[in-house]
């Protein structure tokens, strides 16, 4: 039977709200890595590895920039978690887009190019992150157990016709790292842009899909 078939309207408009919620998560990630010091803002597991590469490699930067992700990260999915018995998913989307657009207004502006600034923007992308991983059941930050599952789904050939929006929330991730990436390439100064314009999406598209 085919997903156009099973899959309710309401279904499908929360699978495409969250295909963009995936694509800002890539875009600030890339940013992340690519202006503020190649360290993550939702991966965790990456910048845990960083602290433990470091001692090798003898980076010293690395360290308190990695650290600050996950202590940002730590704090944003610390907040949500109290909030959201009390807040409805939507506010919490606003204030992370908000968070975001912040960020890339600084970055705009010069903030950001030296280390302490580096880290404030570190936390305040982190804490983001933090927020969304914590507010949405379904993964839109982290994907390594995401696509696990579908690797082996697909190797024992039991994919599912929902399998469609798991790799399609992968890809995404990939199109928002590539359009910030670009975005760096043109213009370095709108970096933090594209993970903000794409959380803002992801906001109007929810706002519009509760009101149906």
């Amino acid at each position: 039977m085919s997903t156009a078939i099973t899959t309710p309207p309401a279904a499908r408009a929360d699978e495409g709200f969250l295909l963009v919620l995936s694509a800002a998560s890539g875009a600030t990630d890339a940013f992340a890595f690519l202006c503020l010091g190649k360290v993550f803002a939702g991966v965790m597991t990456g910048n845990l590895v960083l602290v433990g590469a470091s001692v090798g490699a003898g980076d010293r930067d690395v360290v308190p920039r990695a650290l600050t992700g996950l202590v940002g990260y730590a704090l944003g999915a610390a907040a949500a978690a109290v909030a959201s018995p009390r807040l409805t998913p939507r506010p919490l989307l606003v204030a992370e887009t908000a968070l975001l657009a912040l960020a890339a207004g600084g970055w705009a502006l010069g903030f950001g190019h030296a280390l302490g600034s580096q880290l404030v923007l570190l936390v305040v992308l982190a804490f983001a992150m933090g927020v969304q991983a914590r507010t949405w059941g379904t993964p839109t930050t982290y994907f390594t157990g995401t696509f696990m599952k579908l690797a082996g789904r697909l190797g024992k050939r039991e994919a599912e016709q929902a399998d469609r929006w798991v790799a399609g929330r992968l890809g995404a991730v990939v199109l928002g790292a590539a359009v910030t990436s670009l975005v760096v390439w043109w213009s370095p100064a709108a970096a933090g842009a594209a993970g903000a314009v794409l959380c803002a999406v992801a906001a109007v598209a929810f706002a519009s899909a509760a009101r149906r």
